[in-house]
């Protein structure tokens, strides 16, 4: 064979080896992908209700030393969990043994200290579930059975990012007086007859406190991240301002995202990704409030974004806040495991799958059907948006494989 022809079939041999490459061996990898998003979302359906049992009968460790351990740069616990029931049965029930004014903050909340040395937050009860907030999207007290439906919403949307929560009703006259500190006990008042406390923090006013039924209040319980992940404090790339009359830059520049893409963390790594979840995340449950986000120190962008405090959502179910979205619409990159989320939970899916988690909750029902009616409708918002994005980029430009190497320039 001429040396000519050898050359021209060594080409096309090549031609047909990428061709291969690119349109049999990597779609079979991304069938393979789609195809264990859809296992993994049927595993999460299988166990969204969570029995409250105490028993861990398998284990000599503390539902505190379990919980710690599931924390790791990705995700605050684990996909499969069968001693969740445990450990949220003893956020509930486990005796008060300290309580403080909560940390630093704008919202009222206590910490409170469990048997056995855990740390976690109670958020009081300040609104009836059908109450709607008025106002601008932040607007309002926190909700504390926003935080609960939120953790169930992580945990349905497979991202694991939320450190868990629990209602729980405690007594403030046997529970938490008597092992107050003085800097809490000097907050409380009765009003009627019903039991008070104002606390200590940045909006907090002995004229708006929170008040129990009687001497019992509702409120969330959020577990306390072990010391070991120390949290380190980000400015949001897409917060607001919260001036009237003035513009955060990604509020008039669409082109906001490629300057984001140009700095770090966001430049290379899983933040970008985060932060465009965490949208998605927030829009679902109405959530505009969201200045800051944590992660772990010293990550260099490799660990999560921490969806911490959600409790400024659910305020009102008929005002659908777009703007929450920009990190999406002006970026236009998803995750593929976070679209085909989105996708399986339509139809009503999600709803559904909310009800069923929240369901065994001890403040149930978490939520009115209206705010779970109307994330199903963000829910088609959402999956119009990323429609969008490929209308006009391309899905192998929008759609971002999330199992490899990832990088926004």
């Amino acid at each position: 064979m001429k040396l000519k022809q050898r050359v021209v079939l060594l080409a096309i041999l090549f031609v047909i080896f990428i061709f291969m490459k690119v349109f049999l061996i990597d779609n079979l990898d991304t069938s393979a992908a789609n195809r264990e998003d859809q296992r993994a979302f049927h595993r999460m359906m299988a166990s969204l209700r969570v029995e409250l049992d105490p028993r861990l009968d398998h284990t000599l460790q503390s539902p505190w030393e379990i919980a710690a351990q599931w924390v790791v740069p990705r995700e605050v616990y684990p996909e499969e969990t069968p001693e969740l029931g445990a450990v949220m049965h003893a956020m509930a029930t486990k005796k008060i043994i300290k309580a403080d004014v909560g940390y630093k903050g704008t919202q009222l909340k206590a910490l409170l200290i469990l048997e056995g040395g855990q740390k976690v937050v109670f958020k009081p009860k300040r609104y009836a579930r059908d109450y709607v907030v008025e106002g601008e999207p932040y607007a309002g007290y926190d909700r504390h059975n926003a935080e609960v439906a939120a953790f169930h919403l992580d945990r349905i949307l497979g991202f694991r990012r939320a450190p868990l929560v629990i209602g729980r009703f405690v007594n403030l006259h046997t529970e938490i007086k008597p092992v107050a500190t003085e800097q809490l006990l000097s907050t409380f008042l009765m009003l009627g007859n019903s039991t008070c406390f104002y606390g200590k923090c940045y909006y907090c006013r002995e004229t708006e406190p929170a008040c129990a039924d009687g001497d019992i209040m509702e409120g969330s319980v959020t577990l306390w991240l072990s010391d070991v992940w120390p949290l380190q404090k980000h400015r949001h790339p897409w917060g607001r301002t919260y001036r009237e009359g003035k513009l955060a830059r990604w509020e008039y520049d669409e082109s906001y995202c490629d300057a984001v893409k140009k700095t770090s963390p966001y430049d290379s790594g899983p933040r970008l990704l985060d932060i465009i979840d965490t949208a998605i995340f927030d829009y679902l449950i109405g959530n505009a409030d969201r200045h800051h986000y944590e992660s772990f120190q010293d990550d260099e962008g490799a660990s999560m974004l921490i969806l911490l405090d959600n409790a400024k959502s659910f305020g009102n179910p008929s005002l659908d806040e777009r703007s929450i979205l920009a990190p999406l619409y002006q970026c236009c990159i998803i995750r593929v495991s976070t679209w085909n989320r989105l996708n399986y939970l339509k139809n009503g899916v999600l709803k559904s799958a909310l009800k069923t988690a929240m369901s065994h909750d001890p403040i149930s029902p978490v939520l009115s059907d209206p705010h779970l009616d109307a994330m199903d409708q963000r829910l088609l918002s959402i999956l119009a948006t990323v429609k969008q994005c490929t209308d006009q980029f391309g899905p192998d430009i929008v759609l971002v494989e999330d199992r490899m190497t990832l990088s926004h320039l």
